[in-house]
């Protein structure tokens, strides 16, 4: 068996472990990313959120190339869902937030999405291997200190690093190694149906590249525009109304659609696709579940790994490449010495722990039918603690910003100049100039003068630029460049 060493080795080439691994890599630090699957592979969970597109994305420098991609524009999302029988609709533009040119998401085929953050990754520097399964983590004592995977040809490679990072989804069956255990919600234990349509009516512009989610007897559907001709169409039926889906998929499938009268119609001249990745009509267990520790020394658990929670609002990619990049700060500030690890990562896991504890619980007074949107919005500012708006805090809390990160904003263009004055004190650290280096080396001195600079640039961009604070009491802050943690010192 070979045996490698790298300071990072991530299990799971999806958007948190491309996220986390081309974040850390971006720093200087060797990352091994190990992938089952060879890529493009067939995923699903296609409607992004704001929030990543100009917030992580933006981050991980591949802004461009989802704009290049030619992906259908999400300006909101439309429901027909409540007390109200007609469809009402949200817009991101209403949350100042993310108003302006950042008030929009993408539909996505998770197959080139994905393939887009990998590849990303692989510029970034790190080094990725598909068609490898991970089959066990490596310890010593309480501490992770790497893991095994056999490659395609069936060879075992034992991989050490300082941190081992699972991103392997919902099946993983590397998270137990954390300890604790995996919690699944009781009020979610739905089931969903679903496959792909050629030719199905949109929405009215400009919102027609909308997500458009039908509430019915038995459940809801999703309505996912992903081209200007296909669409991923899916059926979530409650655990009482499981018997729905078993037996003959396809007599169940056209049952459901048959039972919501919206549907029916937008699919009325559309023909179900059935050759190639989309032809196959799927089934998934939408088990809302967490796990009750997050992270162990060494060894830490993002995007499904971690925690799932029901798809209504589209939150799949943003819990992944927003955990991600929580884990990518904490992993960033222990590598550089900045902090320790368990003050790192107990950040990770609150901030992480915060954003699904958001969605869950609003998503409980969500499938609440009897009333309108109104009191949908009230229970969203209820549970964000939001100043603003009973319906901006609704927006912020689906488009994924409602933690208020500058990082994951329009207000992000601070972290973007930071990061500028953040590289040139780096140089100044890494230079010849006798006396000074010790200086420049010192992280007192060093996040001093990107503190210093981080002033100078609010001041500089106006009532935009928000000083942060810790979202819990002690807790940390972002580093200016958005890669790390840093230590709350109040003004």
């Amino acid at each position: 068996m070979s045996v490698e060493e790298f300071d990072v080795v991530v299990a799971g080439g999806g958007p948190s472990g491309s996220t986390v691994a081309a974040l850390v890599a971006m720093q200087g630090h060797r990352v091994l990313l190990v992938e089952k699957e060879v890529f493009p592979r067939y995923q699903i969970g296609e409607s992004l959120l704001p929030s990543t597109v100009h917030g992580v994305c933006r981050m991980l420098g591949v802004t461009d190339e989802l704009a290049a991609a030619g992906f259908p524009v999400k300006r909101g999302g439309t429901f027909r869902w409540g007390a109200r029988p007609e469809p009402w609709t949200f817009s991101f533009a209403v949350s100042p937030r993310l108003t302006g040119p950042t008030s929009f998401a993408y539909q996505v085929e998770r197959a080139r999405f994905d393939e887009i953050l990998l590849n990303n990754a692989k510029r970034k520097g790190v080094e990725v291997r598909e068609g490898c399964s991970v089959t066990g983590v490596v310890e010593e004592g309480e501490r992770v200190t790497g893991l095994r995977y056999t490659d395609p040809d069936g060879g075992a490679h034992e991989v050490r690093a300082r941190f081992v990072i699972d991103a392997s989804g919902n099946k993983s069956r590397l998270y137990s190694n954390v300890g604790g255990s995996r919690n699944y919600s009781e009020f979610f234990r739905n089931v969903a149906l679903f496959g792909y349509f050629e030719n199905g009516k949109r929405l009215p512009e400009p919102y027609s590249g909308n997500i458009l989610s039908v509430a019915f007897d038995s459940g809801w559907f999703w309505y996912i525009p992903l081209s200007d001709t296909l669409t991923s169409v899916g059926a979530v039926v409650r655990r009482d109304m499981a018997e729905k889906i078993q037996g003959d998929r396809e007599k169940a499938y056209d049952a459901l659609i048959a039972e919501c009268p919206l549907i029916s119609e937008y699919l009325s001249q559309a023909r179900r696709v059935t050759t190639g990745r989309y032809g196959e009509l799927r089934v998934r267990k939408d088990y809302s579940y967490h796990q009750t520790t997050f992270w162990r020394p060494g060894m830490v658990l993002v995007g499904d790994a971690a925690c799932f929670v029901d798809p209504v609002f589209s939150s799949g990619v943003h819990l992944a490449t927003y955990s991600g990049l929580l884990a990518a700060r904490s992993i960033n500030s222990v590598l550089a010495g900045d902090l320790d690890e368990k003050t790192a990562l107990t950040e990770f896991e609150a901030r992480y722990r915060r954003e699904y504890g958001v969605f869950y619980e609003f998503l409980v007074s969500f499938y609440e039918m009897n009333v309108n949107e109104e009191s949908y919005f009230w229970h969203a500012k209820k549970v964000t603690n939001n100043e603003h708006t009973e319906l901006e805090s609704f927006v912020e809390l689906i488009g994924g910003v409602s933690s208020g990160e500058a990082a994951l904003t329009a207000s992000g263009r601070i972290a973007e100049r930071s990061a500028e004055f953040a590289a040139a004190v780096d140089r100044m650290a890494g230079s010849d100039d006798g006396d000074m280096v010790p200086l420049f080396k010192s992280q007192v001195v060093k996040q001093v003068m990107l503190e210093g600079g981080q002033v100078q640039l609010r001041a500089a961009l106006g009532e935009g630029a928000e000083p942060e604070e810790p979202l819990f009491p002690g807790g940390l802050v972002t580093s200016p460049d958005g890669m790390k943690w840093l230590p709350y010192r109040p003004a």
